[in-house]
């Protein structure tokens, strides 16, 4: 995440769902204000956690919970998964990548971020940026910078920004094999995808960004077509030869911008 040269605000990272969370505010000035947000967070983790024996999703995947007694949250997530399913023509499915187990993770981390964003609006916070593994909703600016700019990853070199995203009002995903190795799958094919490096996402909503991500990382090299038949979203394809493809709208920055 961009940070500007004169700190203002607060921030902080807590390790939450498996992966970093940062919530970074720069209209803000007392750290206990970000709590709100990091306690939403764990509760996500107890209610969604497929490692978690307790959790609702893992009693659901054993028959132990029915869906109709499960949280409204829980039947909320599922149903947009069913959704996404059927607008991905199965690419985006809660049940193709872990041996036909329940796991709608690909949406959740999104979702939660994406509720979050609400429960900070709700806070009055007006500039901010919630970071989660690398997905992304902002707000406002990196004061005293009037907008947010978010390097990009390169796919292949962990040192080298690939790219940069510039925005006031965004959500962006980003899907590949930065961390995790290759655990997207095509669900035809139940391999993963040749010939894509990543696939990024920008756009208001961030769970429909971070599934769509991994619809078109498991489309493979088609995966870039598909993405620019979205409506409302842009997109940024690193291929496994060398080449990058955006989506006319797709929110560039220059890495000469980053702090």
């Amino acid at each position: 995440m961009a940070v500007a040269a004169e700190r203002v605000g607060v921030a902080r990272v807590e390790q939450v769902m498996g992966t970093p969370i940062v919530v970074d505010v720069r209209d803000a000035d007392d750290p206990a204000e970000l709590d709100s947000v990091y306690d939403w967070f764990r509760l996500v983790d107890r209610t969604f956690s497929t490692f978690r024996e307790d959790s609702e999703i893992s009693r659901l995947d054993r028959g132990e919970l029915s869906l109709g007694d499960a949280h409204p949250d829980v039947r909320e997530v599922l149903a947009r998964c069913e959704q996404l399913r059927a607008e991905t023509n199965g690419f985006f499915d809660v049940r193709a990548a872990r041996a036909d187990r329940l796991d709608p993770s690909g949406l959740v981390k999104g979702w939660s971020v994406d509720r979050a964003a609400a429960i900070a609006d709700g806070l009055g916070w007006r500039n901010y940026a919630i970071n989660a593994g690398g997905d992304l909703r902002l707000r406002g600016g990196a004061l005293p910078e009037p907008v947010w700019r978010v390097g990009i990853q390169h796919p292949l070199d962990r040192q080298r920004v690939a790219a940069v995203v510039v925005g006031d009002a965004l959500a962006v995903a980003t899907s590949g094999e930065y961390a995790r190795g290759r655990h997207v799958f095509d669900p035809y094919t139940r391999r993963p995808p040749d010939g894509v490096l990543s696939v990024t996402i920008a756009g208001p909503d961030l769970a429909t960004a971070d599934a769509y991500a991994t619809a078109a990382f498991a489309m493979g090299v088609r995966g870039a077509a598909w993405t620019a038949r979205l409506r409302g979203y842009e997109a940024l394809t690193f291929l496994a030869d060398g080449r990058s493809l955006s989506t006319p709208g797709f929110p560039h920055g220059s890495p000469e911008e980053l702090p």
